[in-house]
């Protein structure tokens, strides 16, 4: 390919990527959607924009490479100790209650029991990108599903490597070299060996030395020497690229390098990723759909429900409640990405034919565009019935006589609590997230479960007799809701309200709580505080300004508080606020230079 030619792939590359995932984003896809239709818009079954898809596949699978090394660095031994029962308990059952009637279906449709298993376990892994992102974007990841999913996801990362190293061994190769699977099981072993043995010895080292110069591009240049490097060697014996780098990241999971080394290969790591995304839609074969429509519809739904049905099941004997164990359910039932890897390897060593492979691509790309619609109808539909007797009813409340009511007991209302506990001022905290309750009471803490904006649970909790309501919930709708119902029923208790930020304190101030803080302002202030000091002012005055600066923006805020629903009034009051800021600190002061800390002077 001559230079023009490659750049101009390129530029079609990056183009259709850039368009392709914007279009995606907007309508709350996945990105790997968007990779997906824009590598099947591009390829040969498409536009046929792109042609030679192999020649980009080898380059592509560096994602997959780096993909692994980050995994790899993320197991870190301790963390994976900590989670060993839900990694290897739910995890392992998930793969095994999985597999079977996919090795099953497998050898009905006429797989050898080679490439059944194989083909089972790849379609047992879900999609971690997918996963964690809809974890992410719904709010999920600190709840029972999150941590549920990914020990899941944990224990399918794991599961890829061996299986990874293993197609060598059974495919043909092995047997065309006269090699036993023994002879085979052992060079695996002992390139492992190699990889663990010396890399603990030489890496530490090598960056150490690398660090050392303090050169960033150098460090990145070094992380991708490791992780090439070792893929190569892996490659070279006949192992998969993937394990190498796999192993790679698990032997610095534990340096004081990670997270540098994570940074550097991240943006590498998106960017090829995406373009493998790209190849393997370039390979699907939408020919297929129309000539075996029923068999391919059948076997994405089958793949979909019986994954479901396991997650769901799984979830309840783990304990989640049912709500939990159906976002687990919706989650995790779509083909993962290591799917596209496993098949592309199970081609080259003839376990399975190239037919089979674009019909089971073509199963795991549709199963993937299914998840977003299967998460959106369980929030719409199912979760209206499913776990909607089981929810947990409101604790009773023993202390009603108390001065103060606490509404949220997370970050800020704990620290309230602790100070009125010295002080010997009873307070009754309520706290509507149940997981939080649980957590709280194993230290010692009493809190009610409830929810601080029903009116009966106020009023068992004493709000008739009360004097305060500390409201500290995190949601800002949630604090609103608390506030109107307090002072329609409560109109006698003097709200204290913690603001989640400057719009949020609008908000408030909107319905009369005066007593209202940012949550960060205090912890901003004392930080600016240190930093001019360090920088050479007197501590005196370096108080003095913060006062001063602390009592203006309270003013301010105030005064943008009467405008803030007009943006252009908002943002010319704020201009102003910021000029007289500048002249309030600086009226004490003879000369303006001498407002600087001393170390800045001196620069």
């Amino acid at each position: 390919m001559d230079q023009h030619a490659f750049l101009s792939q390129l530029v079609v590359y990056l183009a259709s990527a850039v368009i392709a995932v914007a279009i995606f984003n907007r309508l709350g896809l996945a990105s790997i959607l968007g990779y997906l239709v824009a590598g099947s818009v591009l390829g040969p079954f498409g536009l046929k924009v792109i042609k030679d898809v192999h020649s980009t596949m080898a380059f592509a699978e560096l994602g997959v490479v780096l993909l692994l090394f980050i995994i790899g660095l993320e197991l870190k031994p301790s963390r994976l100790w900590a989670m060993r029962k839900p990694v290897f308990g739910i995890g392992s059952a998930q793969i095994v209650l999985t597999s079977i009637p996919f090795a099953i279906v497998g050898c009905l449709f006429g797989l050898s029991i080679k490439s059944a298993i194989v083909v089972a376990i790849s379609l047992a892994f879900s999609s971690t990108a997918f996963a964690l992102q809809i974890l992410s974007e719904k709010k999920k990841l600190g709840t029972q599903a999150g941590r549920g999913s990914f020990a899941i996801l944990l224990f399918q990362d794991l599961t890829a490597i061996p299986l990874l190293a293993a197609i060598p061994a059974l495919g043909v190769t092995v047997a065309d070299s006269n090699q036993s699977v023994w002879v085979s099981a052992a060079k695996i072993l002992a390139a492992m060996a190699v990889v663990v043995f010396g890399g603990r010895q030489l890496l530490r080292p090598a960056f150490r030395l690398i660090a050392s110069t303090k050169a960033s591009e150098l460090f990145t240049a070094g992380a991708l020497l490791l992780v090439v490097g070792v893929a190569m060697l892996m490659e070279s014996i006949g192992l998969s690229m993937a394990l190498g780098a796999f192993l790679a990241g698990v032997l610095l999971a534990d340096s004081e390098y990670r997270h540098e080394l994570e940074a550097d290969i991240e943006p590498f790591k998106g960017l090829l990723l995406g373009l493998f995304f790209m190849t393997v839609g370039m390979q699907v074969d939408y020919g297929l759909l129309v000539d075996h429509p029923f068999l391919i519809a059948g076997l994405v739904l089958g793949l979909v429900f019986t994954k479901a049905v396991v997650l769901f099941g799984l979830g309840k004997v783990s304990g989640m409640t049912s709500k939990n164990a159906l976002v687990t359910s919706v989650v995790l039932p779509q083909g993962g990405e290591f799917a596209f890897v496993i098949f592309g390897a199970a081609v080259a060593y003839k376990l399975l034919d190239q037919t089979v492979a674009g019909i089971l691509v073509l199963v795991v790309t549709l199963s993937m565009a299914l998840t977003p619609f299967l998460v959106l109808f369980a929030e719409k539909v199912l979760s209206r019935y499913v776990g909607k007797d089981e929810k947990r009813a409101f604790d009773t409340i023993e202390e009603n006589e108390n001065p103060v009511i606490i509404a949220g007991f997370g970050r800020v209302g704990q620290i309230n609590g602790r100070i009125l506990r010295i002080l010997k001022i009873g307070f009754t905290a309520l706290e509507a997230d149940v997981n939080q309750v649980e957590v709280l009471r194993k230290f010692g803490n009493k809190v009610y479960y409830g929810d601080a904006s029903k009116i009966e649970l106020l009023k068992a909790a004493g709000a008739e007799k009360a004097s305060f309501l500390v409201i500290a919930v995190d949601d800002m709708q949630a604090s609103i809701k608390i506030v109107e119902v307090a002072q329609a029923h409560f109109p006698h208790l003097t709200i204290i309200a913690r603001a989640r930020n400057r719009s949020h304190a609008y908000e408030l101030l909107d319905r009369g709580v005066n007593l209202q803080f940012r949550e960060t302002l205090g912890s901003s202030i004392a930080m600016a505080k240190a930093l001019i000091v360090g920088l050479g002012m007197d501590e005196r005055r370096a108080q003095e300004l913060v006062v001063k600066f602390k009592k203006h923006d309270e003013e301010q805020l105030l005064a943008q508080h009467k405008v803030h629903h007009d943006e252009t009034a908002l943002i010319e009051a704020a201009r102003r606020g910021t000029q007289q800021l500048e002249e309030v600190l600086r009226d004490d002061e003879e000369d303006a230079q001498d407002l600087r800390p001393a170390r800045v002077r001196e620069l």
